[in-house]
């Protein structure tokens, strides 16, 4: 068996002010001192950070928002004088999907490259919108072999981007007839693409790349941002051609493993333009992400390209149509309709936009897709709030994620933690549905439950009328 893939993570402190959710409310006139006091028992240090701004009025509030909400302190009081309190700041973070919830779990992850435990655990609900309309199966947790990272049982979390052949033919002295099939093997089902919207310029870019070799994933950058970067990193980069044509990228293309084409009438003629230089070349089609693409992937199949990425808006939904549909929607169509094709295996998926979460990889590829596109988190991670610039340009200056200065090694580590993090939650839940390998969770619809379907199950006599 190949040596397990491990991500190690190096804790790096974030360089930007985290913005706590909660704060503790001490009324501290009707304190009896009691020599039990359980202020200084609290195992997160929070009120021992706190007697600093007591001190100090010039000092930091921050730390009074470092409570983590375990609820220990307020229980604990024979006083009953300790309560807990929301940040209004925090409540004013991202969007109505990229919650302030989601944000802070990533900055934590990109702390320590661990899976987050919350003291007050989890509050949301069980249904909503999009992936989280989408219960995964857990039967298998209660098998001990089945435990995740901490399981005897390997899980791999290996994915293939490139054609494969519906079938193998052998002469009959038993060599391999045709070409063997020019696959690129990611040890993990994702790969780190192009935000939504410009922040960080080329430091970003450069950093994402490094990041990739880390990870030995690959990353999606235009040619002009990841300029003079190593040699070394060249296999692990993802050209993204545009209107513009060859012309910027004709140097990579033999140095390169895959490039990335804008969709539009001249891909066939310059997909097979890169691959006369390379003829090693995987060929990938950026598609919108809309239940018409799959017509289009049938298409360009025929044309002789495999691989298609997906995207959708920063919230994970179609583009360039009325009614948006969520991921979760699209893909089960295109998916499907695929299958129906006949063709499903020989193609790969990759789908993007809206992916917040780990458990949004795993239900991303549980309904239809190979693997999944990383960008707006990767903001997130260096302190990006998802503002999109609208908070004027002065906030943008000043954006941990667009600052001048990015430090590549700092933002590396950042990004290569919260991956290290993702990693394990995603082994954690393969173990607990009982998959020991991810490439089976792909359209495994069976290993969910979705809200539509139990409410159309539960109620439909009702919804009917």
């Amino acid at each position: 068996m190949s040596e397990k893939y491990h991500i190690k993570p190096v804790p790096t402190p974030g360089r930007f002010r985290h913005v706590g959710k909660y704060g503790s409310v001490d009324w501290r006139e009707d304190c009896a001192r009691c020599s039990n006091c359980v202020k200084p028992r609290c195992v997160f240090d929070t009120y021992r950070k706190e007697a600093a701004y007591n001190r100090d009025p010039q000092t930091s509030i921050v730390p009074l928002y470092e409570c983590r909400a375990c609820l220990s302190c307020v229980q604990g009081c024979t006083k009953g004088i300790l309560a807990i309190s929301l940040n209004p700041e925090f409540l004013a973070m991202g969007d109505d999907y990229w919650k302030p919830d989601i944000m802070a779990t990533t900055w934590n992850q990109s702390d320590t490259g661990r899976v987050p435990v919350s003291g007050a655990g989890y509050r949301g609900r069980f249904h909503g919108f999009g992936f989280d309309s989408i219960w995964t199966d857990m039967s298998e947790i209660v098998r001990p072999t089945r435990d995740g990272i901490h399981g005897r049982e390997y899980i791999s979390t290996s994915v293939d981007i490139g054609p494969k052949p519906m079938r193998l033919s052998f002469s009959n002295d038993g060599k391999l007839l045709g070409e063997a099939a020019d696959l690129i093997d990611l040890p993990l089902p994702l790969i780190l693409d192009i935000p939504a919207w410009q922040v960080g310029g080329q430091e970003f870019a450069r950093a994402r790349l490094t990041t990739a070799a880390k990870l030995k994933t690959l990353a999606v950058a235009r040619a002009a941002e990841v300029a003079g970067a190593p040699a070394a990193e060249m296999p692990f980069l993802v050209p993204l051609v545009g209107s513009e044509g060859l012309a910027n990228v004709q140097t990579l293309l033999p140095q390169v493993r895959m490039v990335e084409f804008v969709d539009g009438a001249e891909v066939p003629a310059l997909a097979a333009k890169a691959k006369a230089a390379n003829p090693k070349l995987v060929l990938a089609v950026r598609l919108p992400l809309q239940g018409a693409a799959a017509e289009r992937i049938l298409q360009l199949n025929q044309a002789g390209v495999k691989v298609f990425h997906l995207g959708g808006d920063l919230h994970g939904c179609e583009v360039g149509v009325e009614s948006p549909r969520h991921i979760k929607d699209v893909m089960r169509e295109i998916h499907g309709r695929l299958v129906k094709a006949g063709v499903r295996d020989e193609i790969t998926l990759i789908v993007a936009g809206g992916i917040a979460l780990p458990e949004h990889m795993a239900k991303a590829i549980i309904c239809g897709a190979d693997l999944v596109a990383v960008d707006t988190a990767l903001l997130v991670s260096l302190g990006c709030r998802v503002c999109r610039g609208v908070q004027g340009a002065d906030h943008q200056e000043h954006c941990p994620a667009a600052a001048p200065k990015l430090e590549s090694s700092y933002a590396v580590q950042r990004m290569v933690n919260l991956m290290a993090a993702w990693h394990s939650q995603l082994l954690e839940v393969l173990g607990a549905m009982g998959i020991r390998e991810v490439r089976r969770l792909r359209g495994e619809v069976g290993r969910a439950i979705f809200k539509e379907d139990v409410e159309r199950e539960a109620f439909g006599d009702l919804l009917s009328r």
